[in-house]
């Protein structure tokens, strides 16, 4: 009886569907120089702030776009557009995480062929979102320091699939015991080619550095 018992496999099957469509919006961001950054971390990291600082920094060079991506609310939103740059909020009702289908929507929305860069802000999440490629340019996440030291050790997996990881909130580290030093050795382990960057969205303390890495990125994307 058992034996007559088919089993299917759905979280693979949805994974490889996901990589194909990546693969897919990839090719055609690359054919248009459009690049796009995925940039990750858990809730209340900075990621808003340190979007804001980066867009500071970037939009006389470049013409930019933002995706936020909420359970709910556009707080973030809101916050990004006081900017003055096109932004579209991607709303998962639920889901933990953004994938390739979901950002082809909405860069569809900003009309990604008039912009040079999109940055997505994705779910606050160390988990999800490591799982499901997007059709990124490059993947970042952020660690603020009051998060601790023994991130790496927890989510191995969001560290390793990172091209850049961003050390934020290095202005209160006094405050706290944290180990940027064993954070870097740990994660050197698992992904030996990471480049590093302490900031403070904040103070803007580390910024210059954190993007002009990001333009040199665009300028290799773009060759």
């Amino acid at each position: 009886m058992i034996s007559q018992i088919r089993t299917i496999e759905i979280k693979k099957s949805v994974f490889e569907d996901n990589t194909i469509k990546a693969d897919e919006l990839r090719k055609e961001l690359k054919n248009q120089q459009t690049f796009l950054l995925n940039l990750m971390s858990s809730p209340g990291s900075g990621k808003t702030s340190t979007v804001m600082g980066t867009i500071d920094r970037m939009r006389d060079q470049f013409k930019m776009g933002v995706i936020e991506a909420d359970i709910d609310s556009v707080v973030d939103a809101e916050k990004v557009a006081s900017k003055g740059i096109p932004i579209v909020q991607l709303q998962t009702g639920g889901l933990c995480h953004v994938d390739a289908t979901m950002t082809k929507e909405g860069l569809d929305g900003l009309k990604t062929k008039e912009l040079d860069i999109v940055i997505l802000e994705n779910v606050g999440n160390l988990v999800c979102p490591a799982e499901f490629d997007t059709g990124a340019s490059k993947n970042v996440m952020i660690l603020s320091v009051p998060e601790g030291d023994d991130k790496p050790l927890k989510y191995p997996l969001m560290f390793s699939i990172v091209d850049a990881l961003i050390i934020n909130k290095i202005d209160c580290a006094s405050y706290f015991d944290f180990d940027s030093k064993a954070v870097k050795e740990r994660v050197m382990k698992l992904n030996p080619d990471i480049a590093f960057f302490e900031i403070s969205a904040k103070t803007g303390e580390g910024l210059d550095s954190w993007t002009d890495w990001l333009c040199d990125q665009m300028v290799i994307w773009n060759r």
